[in-house]
């Protein structure tokens, strides 16, 4: 694992060096460092407004005992896309801007979560209607007060599973 994080980190800033020089050759170098100067701000200040927001959502969940859900993927998001943003570059630029604008960050969510499932080899296709079954066992009641059974079906979901992907 640790190899690959270690490629990847290399093939990453091999393409931001890369990339740096297309543009530099394309605009000069001047306008290009602005450009990175003018997109570290942006980051900041992004990462400044979606991060308010992603918290207040986390702890307004806090506060009515509900779980964090999307909130705490949202707020993990805005957190890794700030960071790329700051960082110079631009094509960590672009994928930092993708985490954090609230309508692309759904695509980022769905990406990096059928990438995890890949990885722990889960499927996340929606499971059917769950069949509960109970029937009596005749002689095997409890001592204790009357024991009711009531047959029936679980046909939704019955607990918040967390985010959906």
């Amino acid at each position: 694992m640790g190899h690959r994080v270690r490629v990847l980190a290399g093939l990453w800033a091999l393409a931001e060096v890369a990339v740096f020089v297309l543009v530099a050759s394309w605009i000069g170098v001047g306008a290009t460092l602005l450009a990175a100067l003018a997109t570290t701000v942006l980051g900041w200040s992004l990462m400044a407004r979606q991060g308010s927001r992603a918290m207040a959502e986390l702890r307004e969940r806090a506060m009515t005992h509900r779980p964090p859900g999307r909130a705490a993927g949202d707020a993990g998001l805005v957190a890794v896309g700030g960071a790329l943003m700051v960082l110079p570059g631009f094509f960590g630029d672009v994928v930092g801007l993708l985490c954090l604008l609230p309508f692309t960050r759904p695509l980022v969510r769905a990406a990096v979560g059928r990438g995890l499932a890949a990885r722990l080899g889960i499927s996340l296709a929606p499971a059917g209607p769950v069949r509960v079954r109970a029937t009596r066992v005749p002689g095997a009641a409890p001592a204790g007060p009357r024991v009711r059974v009531i047959e029936g079906e679980v046909a939704g979901d019955v607990v918040d599973a967390g985010p959906r992907v």
